[in-house]
């Protein structure tokens, strides 16, 4: 199957998809690793570790294709790749379906907010009108190839109010979106009202932002309320910041990096997630040094 086959196939099985944010073929190696069956492919991380910059819409379309590539090259589960607005009009939007999905994504996510976007979690959002992304939707059903799922995010809730919000998600949905992502409810009955207004006609996504607008939500609370995929979009971009920060510090301060060892992967341990060994003795076959 494809990569979007097997998406949607797992949509339809318990327990709830869990696709962890990753932002490069390391991360991506670490959360199979962990045992993920799906990935998310974040803007907003792509923007803070190749740019140092906000998620405000700044990357482009080539930049996150070139990431979706070197991913799905090195893991071979399916990978949901945030495609901001589609970064541009409908025609645009069309051209980005084709490059995702050359590039080995199984499903893209297009949001219905004016360029440029702003992180879901943050103030002073704007969206177009519900026919503009219609328009795009029904684009970017006819570009596909190869079933990419198409995830329709409405930002609607934080500018127009939730009730129109879940009004844009139907008409999305009649449109030919095959995942429903209603952005940043701000409380846990907001979170609950999605799936209660939308029913099950389409599978739902949810995303968890530590420190967002939506309240941390347990995974199994989630699956209750009736959400099928789970992303914690930017999370681990938090962690290894922070991680980052803690070894610049210590390095700083003593002059040495013993003070964080411990949570760090030695040379070899890391050299082992990467492959290193597999990678030297396979070229030693085809350079002569292993024998027939």
């Amino acid at each position: 199957m494809s990569p979007a086959q097997r998406l949607r196939q797992r949509l339809d099985q318990s327990p709830v998809l869990v696709a962890p944010g990753v932002i490069d073929p390391l991360t991506a190696q670490l959360a199979v690793n962990a045992g993920f069956e799906a990935l998310y492919l974040t803007g907003a991380g792509i923007a803070y570790s190749r740019l140092g910059m906000p998620d405000v819409g700044l990357t482009t379309m080539t930049e996150v294709t070139e990431v979706i590539a070197r991913v799905a090259d090195k893991v071979d589960v399916p990978l949901i790749a945030d495609g901001d607005t589609g970064f541009g009009n409908a025609i645009t939007v069309q051209r980005t379906i084709r490059f995702f999905e050359r590039a080995g994504a199984a499903a893209i996510q297009i949001e219905d907010q004016t360029f440029p976007k702003r992180c879901g979690h943050l103030r002073g959002k704007d969206v177009v009108p519900a026919a503009e992304m219609v328009g795009k939707i029904k684009a970017a059903v006819d570009a596909r190839k190869n079933g990419l799922l198409i995830i329709a995010r409405t930002d609607a809730g934080a500018v127009e109010g939730f009730e129109r919000a879940f009004e844009r998600a139907a008409v999305y949905a009649e449109a030919g979106a095959d995942i429903i992502f209603v952005e940043a409810p701000r409380t846990r009955e907001e979170i609950a009202a999605v799936p209660r207004a939308l029913g099950r006609r389409v599978p739902l996504m949810t995303n968890m932002v530590e420190g967002g607008r939506t309240p941390m939500t347990p995974v199994k609370d989630l699956e209750a309320m009736g959400y099928n995929l789970v992303v914690f979009s930017a999370g681990v971009v938090r962690a290894m910041a922070h991680s980052a920060r803690r070894f610049y510090d210590a390095l700083k301060a003593d002059g040495t990096s013993d003070a964080v060892r411990e949570d760090m992967y030695s040379f070899d341990e890391l050299a082992e997630i990467v492959g290193t060994t597999d990678l030297l003795e396979s070229g030693l076959r085809y350079d002569g040094g292993g024998g027939a």
